[in-house]
Formats: C-alpha cells, structure tokens, sequence
C-alpha cells in the first residue's frame, strides 16, 4: 500500500481539475492505497521570502498551512497536482506551494512518482504543455522522482464542465488504480 497525497491546487471549490482530483483519489483508493486531498481554496499560503533557511533546517520559517503541506509531502510515496490552466500555465496557487516545498529538497523525502491533472477551458491538449514544462522544472531538483502522468482535461471552461469528458476522467481513475 502507497500512501498517495493529492493538492488540489485550484482557488474555486468543486472545480473542474478538482474533480479531477477526486477521480484520482477513486483509482487509488480502488487499488488499495491510502489516497489524502488536500485542497488549497480554504488555505493561508504565504510566498516564499527566498531566505533559504529551509536549506540548513529542512521546515521553512512562515509558520502557515503551505508548512504543514510539505511536511506531508515528504513522507507521501505518490505526489499529485491537480491544477487549473490559467494562461498556459499552471496556478498561482499551485506555483506557489511547489516554492513553498523548498524545505524538501535536503530532505530524505519519501516521494518517487509524480502525477499532473490539468484542466484547461482550451480545446487543444497543448494548453497544459506550459503546466508540464513547469512541473517538471520543480522535479528536476528531486533525484530520486520523475513525472508519471499527466491528464490533459480539456474543453473545460465553466465548472462541471469536466464531467462531460468522460475519457480524462477515466484516465485520471485508471492513473489512480495505476500507481
């Protein structure tokens, strides 16, 4: 069994990459792992002061939620995102917790598989490149990870609207099962 730790990034509860989330968090739970959501909507998250102390101390010096959510982070076996595509790119929620994560980097950090779920109000699957290309700059920095995959929910520009796509929802509930 994985412990498998899902951030819904997205600031709008119930939204679209957030279901995506709960699609994944079936899958994993299916398979017999342990599956955590947190969502970042109801959290105080402060920016990164760039002050590196993490790097000697392995916890960052801003006492606020995004603390505890890397703390987590470093003993789930499974990391997931789920995000929502504003202008090509990931959230700035999202960003903002992965630099929140800096404690981790020093640290004997127990995750090894990574996992995007976008949504993106495009039609086209390369609205979440931006998302990737983001994400995989951050595990770059963590040897020992790598992504495992990404789910490109598209067309999913009003909230719900992803619950017509049934082949990103499947994929993220096949991811799920997967890991």
């Amino acid at each position: 069994m994985k412990t498998v730790l899902i951030i819904s990034t997205s600031p709008r509860k119930g939204g679209n990459s957030e279901i995506l989330a709960d699609a994944f968090a079936k899958g994993a739970r299916e398979a017999g792992h342990q599956a955590e959501k947190i969502c970042l909507y109801d959290k105080s998250i402060s920016f990164c002061k760039g002050c590196l102390v993490c790097q000697k101390t392995q916890r960052c010096v801003i006492r606020d939620d995004a603390d505890v959510i890397a703390r987590k982070m470093k003993n789930a076996d499974v990391l997931v995102f789920a995000t929502p595509i504003y202008y090509y790119e990931m959230c700035g929620q999202m960003k903002t917790m992965l630099d929140r994560a800096n404690p981790l980097f020093p640290s004997d950090y127990a995750f090894r598989d990574i996992y995007l779920l976008a949504s993106a109000a495009e039609n086209e699957e390369s609205a979440v490149d931006g998302a990737v290309s983001g994400l995989n700059g951050w595990i770059a920095c963590f040897d020992k990870t790598s992504l495992k995959g990404v789910v490109r929910g598209v067309g999913a520009t009003n909230p719900g609207d992803i619950l017509r796509n049934a082949t990103a929802l499947e994929a993220a509930r096949r991811m799920g099962r997967s890991v």
